[in-house]
């Protein structure tokens, strides 16, 4: 018996140790680049995990949702970057939080957009700061460094316009070091050229803001650029580590799960978290090693060679051999307890009220509540 068979299942953990040591290393790298970092909360909204990662940094954070904002300024976090482009519908959420203390910078990248902002401001009387964000890489978002919507944005923001953001999401696709390396460098160069128009055309733009958990580790010049966004990389997963961003034992956030029930004809072991305790999230599917929905682990978190859990209803997860080959299942009786790691780290986390917390592979008796929800007034 181990203090883990103390815990409901499904239970989302956390190791605390490993948490310390992927928030070090990244840090360590981009102080050696002379770069802050601004870590992104959306994978931890957590309170502590965030102090925490903000003790050898300026204080800023990116977020990803109202609520995020609301609940770091609760906290006393007031320089905050939010990292979805703004819905004109939210400039009054924003302006609550700018009357609460909140120093909150948002993005956007079309002309519709940034015409909101300035007759919000027209209205009110009180800016709000704006990056533009910027397309580096043709995955998702934003305005192409060479456009002329580029200026023709920058002309309507006037004096609230900040400077230039972009996230180099096609880093998930970049599989060598090589690859993700040129990524980083690819990402630096859209942002600072768009600085570079803005500044030229008249425009203050001192912020030039990258970042993804990729192209954060392997970036080797980040000259000019102001800040680093990340924010898988607090606790890792196995899409990262697919992508030999970490290994398999930097993960620090694993589901306790409860093996509930056995179907020896077709290999499984049913357990009691199904995709309500891990997510649909099928992250690593399209890279070299498929990990169904996570890699299984005994209640330790020591990987158990061969398995993973290969299907998922609402609340039954199925844990079967990689290979397919007979094995045996009575060595895990029911109520057995297992780990499972997962794709997704902020997919998976969101399923859950909070984190039960590991330090040398047992619980410290600490409880790290999250803060889920999208709007400003959610609890």
């Amino acid at each position: 018996m181990t203090d883990l068979d103390a815990l409901p299942t499904p239970s989302l953990l956390l190791d605390r140790d490993r948490f310390v040591e992927n928030h070090a290393r990244l840090a360590s790298h981009l102080r050696q680049l002379g770069v802050p970092l601004r870590p992104h909360v959306k994978t931890a909204k957590s309170l502590p995990v965030i102090r925490y990662a903000l003790r050898d940094q300026p204080g800023g954070v990116t977020v990803s949702t109202l609520r995020e904002a609301a609940a770091c300024l609760d906290g006393g976090i007031r320089d905050i970057l939010y990292a979805v482009g703004i819905a004109p519908q939210k400039l009054a959420d924003v302006a609550a939080l700018q009357a609460r203390g909140a120093e909150i910078t948002v993005i956007l990248d079309s002309v519709e957009a940034a015409q909101a902002l300035r007759a919000h401001h027209a209205a009110t009387g009180r800016g709000i700061p704006v990056l533009v964000e910027i397309d580096s890489d043709g995955h998702r978002a934003g305005v192409a460094p060479e456009s002329a919507l580029l200026l023709e944005i920058a002309a309507i923001l006037g004096a609230d316009l900040r400077g230039v953001m972009t996230h180099a999401g096609e880093s998930y696709q970049c599989v060598t070091a090589e690859a993700k390396r040129a990524m980083a460098a690819q990402e630096r160069d859209a942002a600072l050229s768009a600085a570079m128009r803005l500044r030229l055309a008249g425009h203050a733009a001192p912020v030039v803001s990258v970042g993804s958990t990729p192209t954060a580790h392997f970036a080797d010049d980040l000259g000019g650029v102001t800040e680093v966004r990340a924010g898988v990389y607090m606790f890792q997963d196995l899409v990262m580590a697919g992508l030999g961003v970490c290994a398999v034992d930097d993960i620090a956030i694993s589901v306790l799960v409860t093996v509930i029930g056995h179907q020896p004809a077709k290999g499984w072991l049913i357990t009691d978290g199904g995709w309500m305790a891990l997510s649909r999230d099928r992250g690593t599917a399209a890279q070299a090693l498929d990990q169904g929905y996570g890699l299984v682990c005994d209640v330790e978190g020591q990987v158990l060679d061969g398995l993973l859990m290969s299907g998922a209803n609402q609340e039954h997860g199925i844990i079967s051999r990689r290979d397919g080959q007979p094995w045996d299942l009575s060595a895990f009786p029911v109520g057995t307890r297992l780990r499972v790691i997962p794709n997704h780290a902020c997919a998976t986390a969101a399923q859950y009220g909070g984190y039960f917390l590991l330090s040398n592979h047992r619980p410290t008796g600490e409880y790290w509540e999250r803060f889920n929800g999208f709007g400003v007034h959610e609890s």
